[in-house]
């Protein structure tokens, strides 16, 4: 890492080159630091700017905006006569930042660290004692509640900051200590003041803080029930705090203006639900960006920047807006539903509830409609899994779980944390780009489990899905995707709806499938018509039905709607071995002739 310039000053002489090739700015890191902490930036006179200033750019870095306002009016950055259609400063201008440095030059929001370069193309951040990995990162640090104090108004906002409270930490740690050194002195300063679980969290938050952190990244905190936002501006310090509660600290850039909780998105409030002092929220930093700001301005932000107008804005991209297709009279046409409308109301109650379950007697097409319902809304097959429940299932099999695994070289057999079907499920719903693509989970035989110790934790989640909770075994904060769906199916004749508990009730909405009703009911007699068949199946199924008084043991359309059923004996094979022990167990012990009541002959003798 370069520490010396040539010429014997701290650093070298920075350059910043305008957007769309324009004019090259110029400018010196100084050692003095602001009253935050920020590493004050000198922009020497002379350099170019651009005349105007991207609509976001009072939203996003109001204390810049005001700077060149401020210079504006005082006639220091001017017209420039030497670069026509530029500004230009008539004299050294010190700013409280390199990033703020940049911003009044370019009128947009700008990382400093990485926009301000040598002569020969080396970032300013080469020059820092800093970890300079990968792009920026974005955090939340709570300080509404710090031992009874909002922090957040009385300190951060006014002065510039954001803090955490470390009161018993030794003096001397330095920025960028790895967590195992953190670990060791954590053990040893907290000792007999924490337990053993908030050691280890309080280590998390202490090297987040440290050695992840860094100038450039976006800060977030929540007060007054909104979120502000900011720019980190400088390094980590370490400061005695008389009352305990602000003891590391770095200098943040906080815009004016917070925004209202309830008015988040989703996947933003499910991230900052986490209740961590200190918690990343980089998987969401696309959505915090284009907070308050309009698409038009995101795009003439990215211009203003030089960015590839073939690369898509991260910003524009998050936004995507979740959507779940219309059903057409195409999708009621190869699904034989007698109305589109029907179909239509099923998505909606997908899409207000989230959870479905479609329930009714064996044989009437609920996991067929639920698979082909699925991927029609999820645009095809690969956004959509299937389990079973069973009595043995299990929250280690549905979600995660300790399972034994071996080892392909040493061959040994270990327990090791496997994810489960709805948790692979879940992480690739909220992979970036995934997003406004819904995902579905159909549950077959939904209510054959039981459903409390299959879900566990995640009962919440079905029914709050703006939050999150720590999940039992991995100990991650999880919250289920906005675009995760649910469809559950239910056989009524093996456990009937009635035993569903009201949790679940309360969870998910219920659409029956029916004999007795649309769109099952005249499902057989649609299919035998599309493949040109006689309808006499259609009218024995209705005569066998109109004899059974439960509903939840009336026979579904399915069992007929196979080719087998209509080869040569077909029809009475199927009556005989599928439809009759259905209907003998329904009976069993009332010593009832099954064949003289549901037999094919005395249906058809019946039916004239």
């Amino acid at each position: 890492m370069v520490t010396k310039a040539d010429d014997g000053m701290p650093y070298p002489e920075f350059r910043l080159r305008l957007p769309n090739g324009g004019p090259e700015a110029r400018g010196r890191l100084l050692t003095e630091k602001g009253t935050n902490g920020s590493q004050k930036f000198v922009v020497l006179a002379g350099s170019p700017g651009r005349p105007e200033v991207v609509p976001s750019f009072p939203v996003r870095m109001p204390s810049s905006y005001r700077l060149r306002q401020r210079l504006i009016e005082d006639d220091i950055f001017v017209e420039s006569e030497t670069w026509p259609g530029w500004m230009e400063l008539i004299e050294d201008v010190e700013c409280n930042s390199p990033s703020a440095a940049a911003e009044i030059l370019v009128g947009r929001s700008a990382n400093g660290w990485l926009e301000w370069k040598t002569a020969d193309g080396h970032p300013l951040s080469d020059y820092l004692d800093q970890v300079w990995w990968g792009p920026n990162r974005a955090w939340l640090v709570r300080g509404s509640n710090v031992s009874g104090l909002d922090l957040v108004r009385r300190l951060w906002l006014p002065e510039g900051l954001v803090t955490l409270r470390a009161r018993h930490l030794r003096q001397g740690v330095e920025q960028g200590i790895s967590k195992d050194r953190l670990r060791a002195a954590v053990e040893e300063d907290y000792a007999s003041t924490a337990t053993y679980n908030q050691k280890v969290q309080l280590v998390e938050e202490l090297h987040m803080f440290l050695s992840r952190m860094r100038p450039g990244d976006t800060m977030c905190t929540i007060s007054g029930g909104r979120l502000y936002v900011g720019k980190i501006t400088g390094d980590a310090e370490q400061l005695a705090s008389e009352d305990g509660r602000s003891d590391l600290r770095r200098p943040v850039d906080w815009a004016d203006d917070g925004h209202a909780y309830e008015d988040l998105p989703e996947a933003l409030q499910q991230k900052l639900s986490a209740q961590h002092d200190v918690v990343d929220l980089t998987a969401v930093k696309d959505l915090i960006d284009g907070l308050g700001i309009s698409d038009e301005d995101l795009i003439e932000e990215a211009e203003a920047a030089d960015r590839d107008p073939s690369v898509e804005i991260p910003a524009l991209t998050a936004r995507r807006e979740l959507e779940l297709p219309e059903p057409t009279d195409g999708l009621a046409d190869e699904l034989l539903v007698h109305d589109t409308a029907w179909l239509r109301e099923v998505r909606d109650l997908l899409w207000d509830e989230r959870q479905l379950v479609l329930y009714g007697p064996p044989g009437t097409g609920k996991t067929y409609l639920a698979l082909k319902l699925a991927e029609f809304l999820g645009g095809g097959p690969e956004q959509v899994k299937l389990v079973q429940f069973h009595p043995s299932y299990a929250y280690e099999d549905f979600f995660e779980g300790f399972r034994p695994q071996e080892d392909p070289q040493t061959r040994e057999v270990a327990f090791r944390l496997t994810a489960g079907p709805l948790r692979e499920l879940a992480d690739l719903a909220s992979r970036e780009g995934n997003r406004h693509i819904p995902h579905f989970l159909i549950i077959d035989e939904i209510n054959r489990a039981n459903l409390a110790k299959v879900f566990g934790e995640l009962y919440f989640l079905l029914e709050y899905r703006n939050k999150s909770v720590r999940l039992t075994y991995s100990g991650d904060d999880f919250a289920l995707p906005p675009n995760l769906f649910v469809i559950g199916t239910m056989n009524t004749a093996d456990r009937s709806i009635a035993l569903v508990d009201a949790a679940m009730r309360r969870r998910f909405a219920f659409v029956e499938l029916s004999p007795r009703t649309e769109p099952t009911s005249g499902l057989l007699r649609r299919w035998l018509t599309r493949e040109g068949r006689d309808t006499e199946p259609a009218d024995l199924l209705e005569a066998l039905n109109s004899r059974i008084d439960d509903a939840d043991f009336r026979i579904g359309p399915s069992y007929l709607m196979k080719s087998g059923v209509y080869r040569e004996g077909g029809l009475e094979r199927t009556w005989r071995t599928k439809i009759l022990p259905l209907l003998e167990e329904y009976h069993y012990g009332e010593g009832l002739d099954i064949e003289k009541r549901y037999g094919l002959a005395a249906l058809r003798e019946s039916l004239g």
